[in-house]
């Protein structure tokens, strides 16, 4: 890894704070890392129609299908940004990812639509690219408190994005929330090219390992797709164990192959550090389970309610938003304030809490699920747990590895969250399934579907949290060298 001596430019940065040029780029990532919480929330919101207008069992796709390509590119985006610049990469990936929105956008049969949601899948790559930049072009002291911005920005979307959802959705149909999401992405390719910046920062080694990207994001890929049919073929289906299996045997041929590789896409002593893979871990169990609960929230609150067959709530998407609004202030306002926790408070400590919340609020949601105070009831539990949760953990790898490593890293703790993201929301699928009705080639859930759905989550986040136990002390950010591993 090569070493980057502080520039005059960054020296001044350092002793005035934030200048125009940083929260220009602050802005530019802050859209970023929203752009994927965006689309995941219009597709959300608009599966309950989606699934009706096209008659299909397998909705499940519609919001998990990006995370397929999403999965298999992120080991080369991770390389790449090392080697040719973070901008760079996410430029690229941005506009990959507005071909599959158009795609999406115009699809006219499910096939088609489902194919433009995992080509749209190439952004998910930028949300680590965001938080690594964030490292190198912020001024030291304040890149915490750039990452919890940039943290917030889940909440900054699940509050207004409800409710432009709602828009959409009740007057446009689910073809107005796809337009806005090409639209969106649009707009964040342009400001990614206007307003941010290109790291200086470069990895030595020039050569892409294309082998070893390949066993990890084709292995990876093929345990996310083998998980996600496991519904409709049967868990213990040949088909089923077949695409896991060889996806699992891809990752473990992955480690040794990495290990005598010359230019390796992982470096494994980033892995073996105990630091960083507890991180991983534990804060991606946590995280990977806390997204997955809109799986549950959202088929519930919009789905019809037709006795015996049904019982979704069958609120208008302005009525969900309404209602749901609370935990999104509560996620904005602690994703905020942990940056400035986090030079104060063990970041363990933090973490701990986040899922502790989590833990207890899904737990309570699946007794209590039916009512609008019920739903209040889980923001306010809920709420600033999954604020600490989703802030803290870049924070927490900021401090566990060296400058040139971010890119590695953050994409390393992306890739592992999807993967568990992924797994959790098709269990919660599965499981509410087996309480559940098809009918007219659409499938509805009962009331003991949903509540099920949320214990799995529950069990998930109490997962993440019993596993941060794991985690060794890091040195606090604000006094921690930047150049340095924890």
């Amino acid at each position: 890894m090569s070493s980057t001596e502080t520039t005059p430019d960054a020296e001044r940065a350092e002793r005035a704070g934030f200048s125009a040029r940083h929260l220009l780029a602050l802005v530019a990532l802050l859209w970023t890392v929203a752009l994927n919480p965006i689309a995941g929330l219009l597709a959300g919101s608009s599966q309950a129609e989606v699934a009706v207008h096209f008659r299909t069992t397998q909705i499940a796709w519609f919001t998990l299908g990006s995370a397929l390509l999403g999965t298999f590119l992120t080991p080369f985006a991770m390389k790449a940004a090392a080697m040719y610049g973070k901008k760079r990469v996410m430029v690229v990936a941005t506009a990959l990812g507005l071909l599959g929105d158009t795609i999406a956008a115009l699809a006219t049969d499910y096939s088609t639509l489902i194919a433009g949601r995992v080509i749209a899948g190439a952004y998910g790559a930028t949300v680590f690219i965001a938080y690594a930049l964030a490292r190198d072009i912020f001024p030291r002291r304040l890149v915490g408190t750039a990452s919890g911005v940039l943290a917030a920005s889940i909440g900054l979307v699940g509050l207004g994005g409800p409710f432009l959802s709602a828009f959409l959705i009740d007057h446009h149909g689910f073809r107005g929330a796809l337009w806005f999401i090409v639209a969106s992405t649009a707009v964040c390719l342009l400001i990614q090219l206007l307003w941010v910046p290109e790291s200086p920062l470069r990895e030595t080694a020039r050569r892409m390992d294309w082998i070893g990207g390949l066993l990890l994001g084709g292995g990876l890929s093929a345990i996310v797709y083998g998980i996600g049919e496991g519904s409709a073929w049967g868990w213990t289906s040949g088909k089923t164990l077949t695409w896991i299996g060889l996806g699992v045997l891809a990752v473990l041929l992955f480690l040794p192959f990495e290990s005598r590789a010359a230019d390796p896409l992982l470096p494994l002593s980033l892995i073996r550090r105990r630091r960083v893979w507890t991180v991983f871990l534990a804060a991606s169990v946590g995280a990977g389970a806390t997204f997955a609960v809109g799986t549950v929230t959202m088929i519930l609150t919009l789905m019809p309610h037709i006795p015996t067959v049904s019982d979704g709530l069958g609120w208008s998407v302005t009525k969900s938003a309404a209602v749901q609004s609370p935990i999104s202030v509560l996620v904005i306002g602690t994703a905020v304030a942990t940056g400035w926790l986090a030079r104060r408070v063990d970041t363990r400590v933090l973490l701990a809490v986040g899922g502790a919340l989590t833990t207890t609020g899904y737990v309570v949601a699946s007794q209590l699920h039916t009512e609008i105070w019920h739903f209040v009831l889980l923001g306010l539990i809920s709420g600033p747990g999954m604020g600490l949760v989703v802030s803290v953990l870049p924070i927490m790898v900021i401090e566990s590895v060296a400058p040139e490593e971010q890119a590695l890293a953050n994409g390393s703790q992306w890739l592992v969250q999807s993967v568990i993201q992924v797994v959790v929301s098709q269990l919660v699928f599965t499981v509410m399934a087996q309480d559940g009705v098809v009918m007219k080639g659409t499938q509805f859930y009962l009331d003991g579907g949903y509540a099920n759905g949320f214990l799995l989550v529950a069990g998930a986040c109490g997962l993440g949290t019993l596993l941060v136990a794991l985690i060794p002390r890091a040195r606090r950010t604000d006094t921690a060298e930047a150049g340095q591993p924890a």
